[in-house]
């Protein structure tokens, strides 16, 4: 039984409250056809990067860290969870068939974003 989301909203109505949307890719079969798609699929996730609609993408490891089975995670900025659906599926993974996906509306309310810049040596890192 869930909660309604206007009454989660309105509980965390001081915090930040940002919609984003997390695409789960998963293996319809072998890995060979995700090696396949893998330079188009990460030139796509770039393109997403320059226009500002991806806010964060990567692998998701196996329970014990040791492996990777081809399941990814994307969060993209979208107006809708249609939108997000409309953007995953012009990934080549999707396109090709090599993967599958569900989209996941998420809100942001708490963390952190640590940025270190080192003006001598004019580098940033993420910490």
């Amino acid at each position: 039984m869930g909660l309604p989301v206007k009454d989660v909203m309105q509980a965390s109505s001081r915090m930040l409250q940002k919609q984003l949307y997390a695409i789960f890719t998963t293996p319809t079969g072998a890995i060979e056809p995700i090696l396949a798609n893998m330079e188009e699929h990460l030139a796509f996730q770039v393109s997403l990067e320059k226009e500002g609609i991806l806010y964060a993408a990567g692998p998701m490891w196996s329970d014990d860290e040791q492996t990777w089975d081809g399941d990814g995670m994307v969060v993209v900025r979208a107006g809708s969870r249609a939108e997000a659906a409309s953007i995953a599926e012009r990934d080549p993974m999707h396109k090709s068939g090599a993967r599958k996906f569900t989209v996941r509306p998420w809100m942001i309310n708490e963390g952190t974003v640590t940025i270190r810049l080192d003006s001598s040596s004019q580098t940033f890192s993420i910490l």
